[in-house]
């Protein structure tokens, strides 16, 4: 064993030793770009979306109360008053399990790149972009056929109906646009040869463009309804390449929304959707090609 692991450490050393004779002298390209105070560029990007998502609690393990209200029944000339109480449907079972899932579908992002200059280990970056995304929304808590009791409200007779759960109901397919705005800090190394490794951290603003948030249908009509406006923070590292007439950067971030972005269903809509939840914040992965 010990043999062995002086024979790998005798040929790392070897390989290190021509790979340093083989890049020694080598010109480095692109400096001008380096000493410039501003500088521009544009990337191009694959992102997975998904959701981080918080259920309802205060449900439990099983239908709990969650509204009640008074509704009347008629006895002949006059009427009598009944309680009426909603149930609402649990986001986890009796195990712990969570019932509501996510699936995401890889997206597209592409947007521009502004640099300033610091100093030589310093750079401060703006990077608006479209992130495309497009994320599906399963609902194991219900199932097809079943009914469920909705306390529908009414400012004068307040009354319970049935709502019979149907295929399209288990599931809401959910597309985003959102127009994102990080600012940028970056720390870098010295170059090594013709590459450079740094890390950026930062905060963005990032306006939905699908959100449906002033739409007045809920999930009762299909539509599963998010925040227009967000805010998130951001953190990447990547390694950039110099050639003669360019700079090359593959970069992968992270995207973590601070804000809920959950949008409650209107009253009287069955709680089996938005509220079995208590939050719902978006994280993303992004992978990047950067040139400038």
């Amino acid at each position: 064993m010990k043999k062995i692991i002086s024979l790998a450490i005798l040929f790392s050393t070897l390989g290190l030793n021509a790979q340093w004779k083989t890049n020694y002298g080598r010109e480095d390209f692109f400096v001008e770009h380096d000493e410039q105070r501003l500088s521009w560029g544009y990337f191009v990007s694959l992102n997975q979306f998904d959701f981080k998502i918080t259920p309802r609690y205060d449900y439990g393990t099983d239908r709990s109360d969650v509204a009640k209200g008074e509704t009347y029944i008629a006895n002949g000339a006059s009427t009598i008053p009944l309680q009426v109480t909603e149930k609402g449907r649990a986001s986890i079972n009796e195990n712990g399990k969570f019932l509501v899932t996510v699936d995401s579908k890889m997206g597209f992002s592409a947007g521009l790149m502004g640099r300033l200059k610091v100093n030589d280990y310093v750079d401060l970056w703006v990077q608006p972009g479209i992130h495309f995304a497009e994320r599906t929304l399963h609902f194991d808590n219900i199932k097809v056929d079943e009914e469920i009791d909705v306390l529908k409200p009414d400012t004068e007779e307040p009354n319970m109906e049935r709502y019979t759960v149907t295929k399209d109901a288990l599931e809401r397919n959910i597309k985003s646009s959102y127009v994102d705005i990080p600012f940028m800090i970056e720390f870098h190394g010295e170059r090594w040869f013709n590459t450079r490794p740094y890390v950026q951290v930062g905060l963005g603003y990032a306006v939905n463009l699908q959100s449906q948030e002033s739409n007045t249908d809920d999930n009762y009509g299909g539509i599963f309804r998010t925040k227009t406006h967000n805010f998130n923070w951001q953190a990447e590292m990547g390694i950039n390449i110099y050639f003669r007439r360019f700079k090359l950067t593959p970069a992968v971030k992270g995207i973590f929304f601070l804000n809920n972005e959950l949008v409650p269903d209107n009253p009287g809509t069955p709680n089996i959707w938005a509220n079995t939840m208590s939050s719902l914040k978006t994280r993303a992965l992004v992978f990047s090609l950067k040139f400038e």
